[in-house]
């Protein structure tokens, strides 16, 4: 955000919603750009429904783990390069037209997807909306930032983040509307074209961000915006500070172009101290697991013993909702109790529920029911079976378990787990056939009304892996969730913070593609409860990286956080500041500042 990051709490809240009543036309700008970030969230979270149901028409992708992994993380790859050229293009060509760009994109990628014919369609479709997604991450904020009246700016960005986990939990409610509908995914994936329709057509009617046309030296333009979001005595203040950030922004860039960044990002403490915080930061938010959950939470309902994509889909809403309501938490938090001490408290809350949902699945795994060999010669007198269940001995068969048998999907046509009827799923099942092109067991399965799983397999503890799963996002979001993208914009010298901001953007895009990638093949190898144990020892790192290399920020100007870079050192715990005669020590900082505009 220009000239620094705002403060801001419930009496900033009230002054926004008084001035944009007041002011229509700010509420209008900043709703018209906060749909990229509705859009961004959408995106995101709604294949985590649909691939319950594109597994189901497709036998490759059902068959295949890391289709099913590219299907969901192309898009992810899409936003990294959507990321750094959308930074490119915000300067070259305005906030504005990148906005109309992102939203061309997500309406060819909803297309694309809406119409595919097969997993390589999706895929393609995927990455439009991915470059989309990554131009919009960073250019919905920053155009609100720039159009926005300063004294509620902090207020109106710090919407977007609540946009884009809306978007996420909007994404989770159209997944459960259309679960009846004919053609299910397609009418889940194609609905994102709608609100990038309305934005598109918004913002054809809005102007450019007054910062950007000033700086292209259309002055006379970005006077005539700013007259209609500042009142009368407002405006020659505000042209006067836009004149001198302009300014001030050039002559750093001119003295910056002297030295080789490399050089001077290896040698300037600050700025090498602060990537360390920002970037590590960025890096583990990914690490410890957060997008399995978002991209995967109806998959994972499935692994806890809930057969059906419905049941999945609404248990899953829950968790998007939770994760909206922890944007609401940080929002009231993060300037009371601190970046830091948030940061813990989250970690502390997600290392407790991995830990939990670690040994849930363990139990779940090592108590599954037993495949009962009567039960599966039950069905079209044994011609149902799966083949891998029929190739062994009778005596070595009596050992084999609902776990066992979907495990052997991967080495035959595949084998699903029909469980046992009247009403007590935990007696033995049936191991049947399961190969994605054929439905008959699974039909017949359903047909004597018992459950049917190739997920997961039916467990006491499914309710408890629910409780874990909400623990993870209720402790998660509010901390990691927020704190990494606020920190980042406060850690960095004003005249780097481009530079290092989009470093760390890009590491958490990266960091993002590996787990979105990965999670399912893990899962697949490993089981979940070891997949989860993983992401549970990565929390800790995560927590002893807080500790030792992430400074408190709350309440201090930015030119008082590169200070406090500069005039510390790296210690075991903490950062603590080298003594000086009068200095006590404490390492707090300085007491609380406001911080400016």
């Amino acid at each position: 955000m220009e000239g620094g990051v705002h403060e801001f709490d419930g009496s900033t809240f009230r002054e926004c919603f008084s001035l944009s009543w007041r002011n229509p036309y700010v509420l209008r700008l900043a709703f018209s750009a906060g749909i990229g970030g509705l859009l961004f969230g959408y995106d995101t979270g709604v294949i985590s429904g649909a691939l319950l149901y594109i597994r189901d028409d497709f036998p490759s992708v059902d068959k295949n783990t890391w289709l099913q992994e590219m299907i969901v993380s192309m898009a992810v790859a899409g936003a990294i390069i959507g990321a750094a050229i959308g930074g490119w293009a915000n300067d070259r060509y305005g906030r504005r037209t990148s906005i109309l760009v992102a939203d061309a994109l997500f309406f060819a990628g909803a297309a694309v997807m809406a119409s595919a014919t097969g997993p390589a369609q999706l895929v393609v479709g995927r990455v439009f909306v991915g470059l989309g997604v990554g131009t919009a991450s960073m250019t919905s904020p920053l155009y609100i930032s720039e159009a926005s009246p300063a004294r509620i700016r902090g207020a109106l960005v710090s919407t977007n983040g609540l946009l884009i986990t809306g978007g996420q939990f909007l994404s989770y409610l159209i997944n459960l509307a259309f679960t009846k509908a004919p053609g299910t995914w397609r009418w889940m994936l194609g609905v994102a074209a709608v609100p990038a329709v309305v934005q598109f057509f918004l913002m054809l009617f809005l102007p450019e961000s007054p910062r950007w046309l000033y700086r292209k030296g259309r002055e006379e333009e970005a006077e005539a915006i700013l007259r209609k979001i500042y009142s009368a005595e407002e405006v020659e203040r505000e042209k006067e500070e836009l004149k001198e950030s302009v300014e001030a922004e050039a002559r750093e860039r001119s003295s910056s172009e002297k030295t080789s960044l490399v050089a001077l990002l290896m040698t300037t403490a600050t700025v090498r101290r602060g990537l360390v915080a920002g970037v590590g930061l960025q890096v583990f938010q990914q690490l410890v697991g957060i997008n399995t959950v978002m991209y995967y939470s109806p998959t994972i309902v499935q692994l806890a013993g809930f057969a059906s994509n419905q049941t999945a889909l609404a248990l899953s809403l829950v968790t998007a909702g939770l994760n909206a309501a922890g944007s609401l938490v940080s929002i009231y938090f993060i300037d009371r109790t601190g970046r830091r001490k948030l940061l813990v408290i989250s970690l502390a809350g997600v290392i407790l529920s991995l830990a939990l949902l670690s040994a849930v699945f363990h139990e779940a795994t090592s108590h599954s029911p037993p495949v009962g060999a009567a039960e599966t010669a039950h069905f079209h007198g044994g011609a149902l079976t799966c083949p891998e269940y029929s190739s062994r001995s009778s005596s070595s068969s009596s050992f084999w378990d609902c776990t066992r048998c979907l495990k052997a999907s991967a080495a035959s046509a595949g084998c699903g787990f029909c469980a046992a009827g009247g009403g007590d799923k935990l007696r033995a099942g049936a191991c049947l056939a399961a190969a994605a092109s054929n439905t008959t067991a699974r039909d017949a399965c359903r047909g004597e009304g018992r459950e049917w799983y190739t997920r997961g397999c039916p467990s006491r503890y499914g309710w408890l892996a629910m409780a874990g799963l909400a623990l993870y996002i209720a402790a998660f979001s509010p901390g990691m969730g927020t704190v990494p993208w606020i920190v980042n914009s406060e850690i960095y010298p004003l005249r780097h913070r481009g530079v290092c901001g989009g470093a760390a953007a890009t590491a958490n895009w990266v960091s993002n593609l590996a787990v979105a990638q990965s999670f399912l093949s893990l899962t697949d190898a490993i089981g979940a409860a070891w997949t989860f144990l993983i992401f549970g020892g990565l929390s800790v790192a995560a927590l002893a990286f807080v500790l030792v290399c992430v400074p408190e920020t709350k309440g201090l100007p930015i030119e008082e956080v590169e200070k406090m870079l500069e005039n510390r050192e790296l210690r075991l715990r903490f950062w603590a500041k080298r003594r000086r005669s009068g200095d006590d020590g404490d390492g707090d900082g300085g007491g609380e500042k406001t911080r400016g505009v």
